[in-house]
């Protein structure tokens, strides 16, 4: 009898901003090293799991806003991700202490600059770059959107929130290059079309998100309306046919579809 793999919490970020030319939503995405074991090659947006100074930095009110009436796992999962784009972006989504508006890109550089490597390489805490550069994080800027659980048997699982945020202004991110490879602000059409050509390897949620992302005209739209949406959360089920695999996940959901063919047998 196959152990099943409990998954492990983790949290996802479609940093948006609209395009200035093709008037389409743009969003932040990363190639991931083809040494990562999860997803390796792939075009994802930036994300990972949820740790235990997430934990941490949610037990103490001061250093979020957008909190109120979340428990402590709603908490965690939003602090992850604000600190899994920093990490892996440089956008932070954070406001100084006392201010009204988002840290501008030129500090945001500045303490991207200081301590990024440093967090990546679990030098340094994200409490501590936090309380050092007196930063306050934007909890209210994330919309949830999404809810996926990796299917049972699978060796790696995750339970991951996916939000929605405008990208800060002027903040225009860049990757690692050490978890991913490669970062680009791509239109939801450019990055599906480059999944069907293999310009892109595109894991199934990814797709299924930057479809549904697609529909929306504008930033603004995208984040209306999805406020306050019930979210279904999503853990596909394979299942085998005469000519290959299919996954199935639920209707309600919103997607685009309740099954879909993911390849032949081999």
């Amino acid at each position: 009898m196959t152990e099943i793999v409990a998954p492990r919490l983790a949290s996802t970020v479609l940093l948006l901003r609209n395009g200035t030319s093709s008037r389409e939503i743009e969003v932040f995405m990363m190639v991931r090293h083809h040494q990562i074991e999860f997803n390796s090659g792939a075009l994802v947006f930036p994300g990972g799991s949820v740790d235990k100074n997430d934990k941490e930095i949610a037990a103490d009110p001061a250093l979020y806003s957008g909190g109120e009436g979340l428990d402590g796992d709603a908490l965690g999962f939003r602090i992850a991700a604000i600190r899994e784009t920093f990490e892996e972006s440089g956008i932070l989504l954070a406001r100084p202490q006392g201010s009204k508006h988002l840290v501008d890109a030129k500090r945001a550089n500045e303490i991207a600059t200081a301590h990024r490597a440093a967090l990546n390489e679990g030098k340094i805490g994200f409490l501590k770059v936090l309380t050092d550069n007196g930063m306050v994080l934007a909890l209210d800027e994330l919309v949830p959107y999404a809810h996926w659980i990796t299917p049972e048997g699978m060796p790696k699982r995750f339970d991951t929130w996916f939000f929605l945020a405008a990208a800060p202004p002027e903040q225009l991110g860049a990757h690692d290059g050490k978890e991913s490879t490669d970062s680009i602000w791509v239109s939801t059409r450019e990055a599906l079309e480059g999944g069907e050509t293999g310009r892109f390897k595109l894991p199934f949620p990814t797709t299924r998100n930057l479809i549904r992302l697609g529909k929306q005209p504008n930033v603004g739209a995208a984040l209306a309306d999805s406020k306050g949406k019930p979210i279904v959360a999503v853990m596909p089920v394979m299942t085998k046919t005469a000519t290959g695999r299919q996954l199935r996940i639920p209707k309600e959901a919103g997607y685009d579809g309740e099954v879909f063919d993911v390849g032949a047998l081999g």
